[in-house]
């Protein structure tokens, strides 16, 4: 299993980044997403430009505090957690995800795929605030 954390602090208020971090009907700033299907409440689907899918189901939502789900695509599965905290006027955010390759092949790079996921994350999210 690949952990990846990452952690960062934005110059907003926590209901500000709450509501774009959770939401699954206003996704264009995301540059790695063409569309999200909400399939329940508790179960949604991300397709990337290419038509790839990710398949989410929440496990948990704390309102500004704590969201969490569980993923699953043909490539990987696992989890992610987000929490969230005022800090002042500004937010800090910490997110970790957990992820076992489904393929052997793939183990070694896992890691640094999800580096790469975060990275282009929180890009997206700064440029949106």
């Amino acid at each position: 299993m690949a952990t990846a954390t990452v952690k960062a602090v934005f110059d907003c208020e926590i209901e500000q980044i709450w509501s774009i971090v959770t939401s699954l009907t206003d996704y264009s700033w995301r540059s790695d997403l063409d569309r999200v299907e909400i399939i329940s409440n508790t179960k949604f689907i991300e397709y990337t430009p290419e038509g790839y899918t990710t398949t989410f189901t929440i496990t948990a939502t704390d309102y500004l505090n704590y969201w969490s789900f569980d993923l699953e695509n043909d490539n990987i599965k696992g989890s992610w957690t987000g929490s969230f905290s005022r800090k002042g006027e500004k937010t800090e955010i910490v997110f970790t995800e957990n992820v076992t390759a489904k393929k052997l092949w793939m183990k070694p790079f896992v890691k640094a795929y999800l580096k790469k996921q975060q990275a282009q994350y929180m890009k997206d999210l700064r440029a949106v605030i």
